[in-house]
């Protein structure tokens, strides 16, 4: 990658007219060298300088050549070493000089560097490819260098961001436009101009700000001495995106305007006074900035306002949406936001909604109507209140609710305890405790749960489940979410069929991510087979079940482990029969046949069986069920145990049982698609 363009041409063009001047050929002059220790101007040093002229007798041109040892432009940032400049000397069609050959610096690829010296101007072209920085000087103004950049590698200017920004790399694009360098040697050095950026590319050391394809146009305006520096920028962005922190912003094709104003002492991290960005109505901020030495931000404060937030995740905030796992979600309305941030991270936020809607298109949440505001204080407290008509979570809808906050110390914390209308009883909140990231620590929230009286019914037929009839209720008396992961302590209590449903060790990965996945134990008691099996389209079974399902595990909603066993209990005054249908159904899942004491064809002449006991159980792992019963003899196992005449023994001969196949065979009995297989 070439180097700087101004190390090459800059630094020289002061000096390159007395060099000249001083070793322009005499009529018989054959050759001219002069040595220099040290050559000074107010934008460089050269040391270690030595031209040679060589002009033969009556000869057209002569060869100049000119070896630098050391160039040193300390205000622009660039130290070179060992330059060498040759080329083909001759006189201007104005009386002046002409020159143009290779410029070397030590193994680097060579650039074209073209001289013409006049009485009123000076005029130098360096060019690589189609990279083309023309610099020029007159006479008149000897303190004024103008220079016209064409397709000029952006990674040239290295040096001069190194002196701004040492964390910073120059990756890629070019840059287009015309600059003025004032460097008087009693006043700041001045750099001002106009300048167009095509797909810039940049990154710090750590990688912790990053930007990619970034185009615009840009006014700016320089002004450097050894203990001060101050710049204003003024332009538009086209298209690019780039990395902060975890800001992460796409911008759009429209023009997005900026201002920027910054200044710095000598040792000191660049101060930020004014800062604008105005993309429409989509965001409008103005903030001010302080960083360290090594660019990382010491503090910020910033306003920001949308009236229309429909585009704002795409272009700002799916970086910290992201981290929430709530990458895909669609903000609709209006909000204002106020931020401060030090250098622990965030200070203070006040965010006021205005009609926003919050949709998930994976139907995780619905957020319709949100109001008021939230505020968040790592130090003073502070109290807010935030509302919303109604919404949905999995497809259950809840009602209207306000959550009073207050805010100290880095925590956000309800005020009260809340309770939101859900599916016929109530969802409550208590002891809501949120901590935002701060560092590398990710968003934790701490909160206690409460159900009561929910409509197991309603959310059946919400869920697309069978029609479940029955309450749920239950508390958790402390959850915590933290990297991704919600865990539970206590449980919920579902009464269904007549009978009980525990669940217990719940805990919950990327619940607004992608794969979400649920652990849990359940716990089943005397629940009323009957009603179940006929919910369930599963024949006809009268008696008490009990069940054990442990090591659950869903992702993405699906089993991919557990260990359950079903078995049926024992209850005063419940009869314990099961249909003709019911033990079909059974068999079929199981992969079983039926036994009995009678002849095989006399079985079709009963309705139902009485039966002594039905257990069985699966082990799901890697997608395969390993199957038993009641008990076992081999690769076979009892599901149904007989009782009376006649009597009927259902046995399972196939213990490893694909799980998509398992789930096939449930499918298929629901609907009553199985025949009998006799022994």
């Amino acid at each position: 990658m070439p180097r700087p363009m101004l190390t090459r041409c800059l630094p020289l063009l002061p000096l390159l007219p007395a060099l000249l001047l001083l070793a322009a050929p005499e009529a018989a002059a054959r050759e001219v060298q002069l040595r220099v220790a040290k050559l000074s101007t107010a934008a460089a040093t050269l040391q270690q300088v030595r031209v040679q002229l060589r002009w033969q007798d009556q000869a057209e041109q002569g060869e100049l050549q000119v070896w630098a040892g050391k160039v040193d432009a300390p205000g622009l940032g660039y130290h070179y070493r060992d330059l060498h400049w040759r080329c083909p000397l001759r006189r201007s069609p104005t009386a002046g000089w002409q020159c143009a050959g290779a410029l070397r610096s030590g193994s680097l690829p060579p650039l074209q560097l073209a001289l013409q010296l006049e009485t009123a101007s000076t005029r130098v072209v360096l060019a690589q490819g189609r990279a083309r920085l023309k610099v020029e000087q007159v006479a008149a103004a000897p303190d004024l260098t103008t220079l016209e950049l064409q397709k000029v590698p952006l990674a040239w200017a290295q040096a001069l961001l190194t002196q701004a920004w040492p964390a910073a790399q120059l990756k890629a694009g070019t840059v287009a436009g015309r600059l003025q360098v004032h460097a008087p040697t009693t006043a700041p050095l001045r750099v001002q101009g106009g300048l167009q950026l095509t797909s810039a590319g940049f990154a710090t050391v750590d990688a912790g700000i990053v930007g990619e394809q970034l185009s615009g146009t840009l006014q700016m305006d320089l002004r450097s001495t050894s203990a001060h520096s101050s710049v204003q920028l003024d332009g538009q962005w086209h298209a690019g995106e780039f990395l902060a922190g975890n800001t992460y912003v796409a911008l759009p094709a429209s023009a997005v305007q900026f201002h920027v104003q910054a200044k710095q002492r000598a040792g000191q991290g660049w101060q930020l006074p004014r800062i604008e960005w105005h993309d429409g109505a989509v965001l409008t901020a103005f903030a001010s900035a302080r960083l360290q030495t090594d660019g990382s931000l010491q503090g910020l404060s910033v306003q920001m306002h949308s009236d229309d937030m429909t585009p704002l995740k795409p272009r700002y905030l799916s970086g910290w949406m992201g981290m929430a796992g709530l990458r895909d979600v669609e903000l609709h309305g209006r909000m204002d936001v106020q931020a401060q941030v030090d250098a622990s991270g965030l200070a203070a936020v006040t965010a006021r909604l205005h009609g926003v809607d919050v949709r998930d298109p994976n139907g995780r949440f619905v957020f319709d109507g949100l109001r008021g505001d939230v505020g968040y204080s790592a130090g003073a407290p502070v109290a807010s209140a935030l509302q919303w008509t109604g919404g949905q979570l999995y497809g259950l809808a809840f009602g209207a609710a306000t959550l009073p906050f207050a805010s100290s110390t880095g925590e956000l914390r309800t005020r009260a305890a809340v309770k939101v209308p859900l599916m016929g009883g109530t969802l409550g909140l208590r002891d809501v405790v949120i901590r935002p990231p701060q560092g590398e620590a990710g968003m934790d929230i701490r909160f206690g749960l409460q159900l009561a009286d929910i409509d197991f019914g309603r959310i059946s037929q919400a869920l697309g489940l069978p029609a479940f009839q029955g309450t749920l209720g239950g508390s958790i008396p402390r959850a915590h979410y933290a990297q991704d992961r919600i865990d539970f302590d206590g449980g919920l209590n579902l009464e269904l069929f007549d009978g009980r449903v525990a669940f217990s060790q719940l805990s919950l990965e990327r619940p607004f991510g992608s794969a979400p996945s649920l652990s849990a134990d359940v716990a089943m008691d005397d629940l009323d087979l009957l009603r179940l099996t006929e919910v369930l389209g599963f024949g006809s079974i009268s008696g008490k079940l009990d069940g054990r399902v442990t090591g659950l595990r869903l992702v993405d909603w699906t089993p991919v482990a557990f260990d359950a066993r079903f078995i049926t209990d024992d209850a005063p005054g419940v009869r314990k029969r099961i249909s003709q249908r019911a033990v079909q159904d059974i068999g079929s899942v199981g992969g079983s046949s039926f036994i009995q004491t009678l002849q095989g064809k006399a079985i079709a002449l009963f309705k139902d069986f009485g039966y002594r006991r039905i257990g069985i159980g699966c082990h799901l792992e890697n997608q395969i069920c390993a199957m038993n019963g009641l008990h076992s003899a081999g690769n076979t196992f009892t599901i149904v145990e007989g009782a009376g005449v006649p009597r009927l023994d259902v046995v399972g001969y196939n213990r490893a049982v694909d799980w998509s196949t398992l789930v096939e065979r449930l499918l298929a009995a629901s609907k009553g698609d199985v025949a009998p297989v006799i022994d």
